[in-house]
């Protein structure tokens, strides 16, 4: 008997921690508890994907690529650090920022066989 409490000690240390909880706030308690518990090992991966996603679009909203050469810089420098073009300028003529009035689009017309 000695030797089996000896071995078993964290549970019997657990199994008496969890009669007391059950006889002093009931068996209700006991399952919220836990279901608690369960959730918040499925929420606290969740939330730390969403704070990645967030970080992600931000750093790739400071993403700029270069007209002339291609080179793709963080926007800290108001050069391209390849060819030495202005970034600046490519930040003001963003198709984006354009109104669709001002922009146009050709369509050539061809004919299907």
């Amino acid at each position: 008997m000695n030797y089996f409490l000896k071995a078993n000690k964290n549970l019997l240390t657990y199994s008496l921690i969890i009669f007391i909880i059950i006889s002093l706030f009931g068996f209700n308690f006991f399952i919220s508890f836990i279901g608690n518990i369960l959730l918040l090992l499925l929420l606290i991966p969740l939330l730390l994907l969403v704070l990645v996603f967030i970080g992600f679009n931000s750093y790739k909203s400071k993403i700029n690529t270069c007209n002339n050469c291609g080179s793709i810089s963080l926007g800290l420098s108001e050069t391209c650090m390849n060819c030495g073009a202005d970034l600046e300028s490519i930040s003001k003529n963003n198709q984006f920022n354009k109104k669709p009035s001002e922009s146009t689009i050709e369509v050539k017309a061809e004919e299907v066989k």
